[in-house]
């Protein structure tokens, strides 16, 4: 059976999605959790593809979309909850949760956009409407805090 050619602007939207959405969805995922991060990411790459044509002008697409999958997934306001992984993700350090947790909202954003889903400091910052340089910041303070109730809280002060 011959497989059917795609039309080039969804061969080009295929490329376009392999590239971006892994770290879309983690981005989601790591902000609003597994179900509602998922399914604001499938929501942002459907308004992707009814757009397509508008994608070659957007200059950060993951941060773009990012946007319009929280804006798509606003109807169930819920607030953001670091629960446990299911065994797929496991934790490394099981600390982690509760001292996330313990942080201020913007740092514990900050470290998680940065270093949970990959994102870099300028692109959280667009993210966050933030500074490049206050996003910097955010995570600095946010990995002392860590360190410190982590490793702290396991060998006494180290």
């Amino acid at each position: 059976m011959k497989q059917r050619e795609l039309p080039e602007d969804v061969g080009d939207f295929h490329r376009f999605v392999l590239e971006v959405e892994p770290r879309l969805r983690r981005a989601l995922i790591s902000t609003y959790g597994r179900e509602r991060g998922r399914d604001a990411a499938a929501e942002a790459l459907a308004w992707a593809f009814e757009h397509r044509d508008k994608l070659p002008a957007i200059d950060n697409p993951v941060a773009y979309l990012y946007r319009v999958g929280q804006s798509k997934s606003r109807l169930r306001r819920q607030v953001t909850v670091f629960e446990r992984p299911v065994v797929e993700e496991p934790w490394v350090e099981p600390q982690l949760a509760r001292a996330l947790a313990a942080l201020p909202s913007k740092q514990r954003s900050a470290i998680v956009l940065v270093h949970g889903a990959g994102l870099t400091h300028s692109e959280a910052a667009a993210l966050l409407h933030a500074r490049t340089a206050t996003v910097q910041k955010r995570v600095e303070r946010a990995l002392r805090q860590l360190r410190a109730q982590i490793v702290g809280g396991a060998h006494g002060q180290g």
